[in-house]
């Protein structure tokens, strides 16, 4: 049975790698190997000798020789553990997803248009990349990427220039949010499930990816072609939506209420998504004041036989809160609750857990992590060229299960920036890569032989510097 549930996740993985060739969105196989890796562990699991108890970070003793209905029970507290820690991360990602939407309603993200006055092309390139870096930090890296390039076709109309800036927006937004909490969703997966702390992940990392990010950006401004000389005098397209007035506010209080939650957590000890729900309450109320609008969460279901004319017949389609939550990205959410609770399934088994204990011994020692009798630098440095190939998501989430180190140890944290930037070294490697690749149509072979190396560059760089800092801190 063990086979037969690595096969099914074996068959679901490449259907989710191959989701553009297949033409069938990725949420559709992850959800689908879930629910047969538990219903397959469901009905053998009277022939299972080992189970993996996740909150003690342990095998349980003597699974083998339980009854049957012992062993439901512990699969069962199981199954609602993962869905537990699964929802504390989607719950997080859904308030986080509804302030972006709420600051985009007030198109708040024009003001940053208004920073970029210069038509040359090495410094568009800088200013570009270091907003890439700081906004991806706070508002995670695939939403910086769409602000980014939506603002990029606002300025510069040629698209054989602006792919070029698109790419190094890649590599820079993936740099800015390993070093964040709230700057990508492995990194976030890590410090909900408490293996890495905000101040230690500042500490370890933010030189690290600020080096990735600013050694491909170097190179590029001073050597390549594309970035050399000035952008031609065009006009410049109006914006789709009219600038509100609250714009610039919204913008400034809806990041600030993002930062906030880190600190929510450090002050109250409460999980993130706990913070993350007060930042969106605020922003809400404050886009509700702003709005004009009289709006009721309950009223949404009761308008019907009113006149199509009424206040309550329309005052739903004008709140921000209500068109923000219409907007949110829903099938990236249950992508991710397919993927996370299908690695959860092998990590119960003990499969994970196994495996890292074969990496350990198999793979050749390097590093001072594994001349101390942990993880080689190297098993590191292949989960982030795998995640170029594959969705980091799960790399992560296996990570999770086949590491027992404690909170803070750098094994975590040169996880979270591996799989978090080496990403950037292929365009479907990232979630920020699929959506540009999306937005600017860019070719996966373009990015490969134009981008690849330089976002190599940066992670080779950004490893070393983290070596570095490791043996420091």
């Amino acid at each position: 049975m063990e086979s037969a549930i690595i096969a099914v996740f074996v068959i679901g993985y490449l259907a989710i790698t191959l989701e553009h060739n297949l033409k069938i969105d990725k949420l559709i196989p992850a959800l689908a190997m879930m629910a047969i890796c538990w219903a397959f562990i469901a009905f053998g699991i009277e022939d299972f000798q080992s189970w993996f108890d996740s909150g003690a970070h342990a095998l349980v003793d003597n699974f083998g020789e339980m009854a049957k209905d012992d062993k439901m029970h512990i699969m069962e507290e199981s199954l609602l553990h993962h869905l537990g820690k699964t929802a504390e991360i989607l719950v997080f990602l859904l308030g986080a997803m509804t302030i972006v939407e709420i600051i985009d309603y007030f198109n708040g993200f024009a003001t940053i248009k208004s920073f970029i006055k210069t038509r040359s092309r090495s410094k568009v390139l800088w200013i570009f990349a270091f907003l890439a870096f700081v906004l991806s930090a706070i508002i995670d890296n695939l939403t910086a990427t769409i602000v980014l390039i939506s603002i990029l076709q606002k300025i510069i109309s040629d698209r054989n220039i602006r792919i070029w800036y698109a790419g190094l927006i890649i590599i820079a937004a993936n740099a800015g949010g390993a070093w964040s909490p709230i700057g990508d969703v492995t990194t976030t997966m890590l410090w909900i499930a408490d293996r890495v702390s905000t101040g230690k992940l500042l500490a370890y990392l933010f030189i690290p990816s600020l080096l990735c990010m600013l050694v491909p950006t170097f190179i590029a401004a001073t050597f390549l072609k594309p970035f050399k000389g000035n952008l031609p005098e065009e006009a410049v397209s109006n914006d789709d939506k009219q600038t509100h007035r609250f714009g610039p506010t919204m913008l400034y209080l809806g990041l600030s209420a993002i930062i906030f939650v880190p600190i929510f957590k450090v002050v109250t000890h409460l999980p993130p998504y706990v913070g993350m729900m007060l930042s969106l309450a605020i922003v809400a109320i404050f886009a509700e004041l702003y709005s004009n609008t009289k709006f009721s969460m309950s009223a949404v279901g009761a308008n019907e036989g009113h006149d199509a004319d009424s206040e309550h017949a329309i005052a739903p389609h004008h709140s921000p809160v209500h068109h923000s939550l219409s907007k949110i990205e829903l099938p990236s959410i249950l992508f991710f609750l397919g993927i996370l609770m299908a690695v959860a399934a092998l990590e119960s088994l003990g499969l994970l857990f196994g495996f890292a204990d074969w990496l350990k011994t198999a793979t050749p020692q390097l590093g001072t992590e594994a001349a101390a009798g942990g993880v080689s630098d190297l098993v590191v440095l292949l989960l982030g060229v795998g995640s170029a190939v594959i969705d980091n998501v799960p790399l992560v989430a296996a990570s999770l299960g086949m590491f027992t180190e404690a909170i803070d140890n750098p094994l975590w944290h040169f996880i979270a920036f591996a799989a978090g930037t080496g990403g950037s070294m292929l365009i479907i490697g990232s979630a920020a890569g699929v959506v540009a690749m999306g937005m600017e149509k860019i070719d996966f072979f373009w990015y490969f032989k134009k981008i690849s190396w330089l976002a190599l560059a940066g992670f080779i760089v950004g490893s070393v510097a983290f070596m570095i800092m490791r043996t420091i801190i």
